[in-house]
């Protein structure tokens, strides 16, 4: 189950999460994950103090993600897509796309965080959210590989 976020209001969609992590890869495609606590600074996530490995990891391929778990079991995990780039030891990441996303099979968990409703979203017709991905007619979604059936929540 997913639903988009609008990348223009993350600022309201992460006052619902805690820390997350940057995710990274270097040229060699190995993934490297930190904990990172960004802020919004003029429509730019900037996490500071990005480490050695992420930041030659975001010089090699600058594109990253953001993933914030869900604060209570079975709720929504916050992904943000984005384009990272170096300012001095910090990483200024420019979303792309965000979704909140959690598997069919929590379905009956709590509901999207409070931000996420005033964060908002598309769909298209089939019912099915397109968060960096695209959809069939029959109502699946490649939202990033999840492997999920997601659909908009509500």
């Amino acid at each position: 189950m997913s639903t988009p976020v609008d990348v223009a209001n993350l600022a309201a969609a992460l006052a619902d999460f805690g820390p997350g992590y940057l995710l990274t890869a270097g040229a060699n495609g190995r993934v490297k994950a930190v904990t990172v606590e960004p802020s919004v600074v003029d429509g730019v996530l900037v996490v500071g103090g990005a480490g050695r490995g992420s930041s030659a990891n975001i010089a090699a391929n600058p594109a990253v993600t953001l993933l914030f778990p869900p604060g209570e079991p079975g709720g929504f995990t916050l992904l943000v897509d984005g384009t990272a780039e170096l300012d001095g030891d910090d990483a200024r990441i420019t979303a792309v796309s965000a979704v909140l996303h959690r598997p069919a099979s929590h379905a009956d968990g709590p509901p999207a965080p409070q931000g996420a409703s005033e964060v908002g979203g598309t769909s298209d017709a089939a019912g099915t959210s397109d968060a960096g991905g695209t959809s069939d007619a029959a109502g699946t979604s490649d939202a990033g590989g999840c492997g999920h059936d997601c659909r908009p929540v509500g």
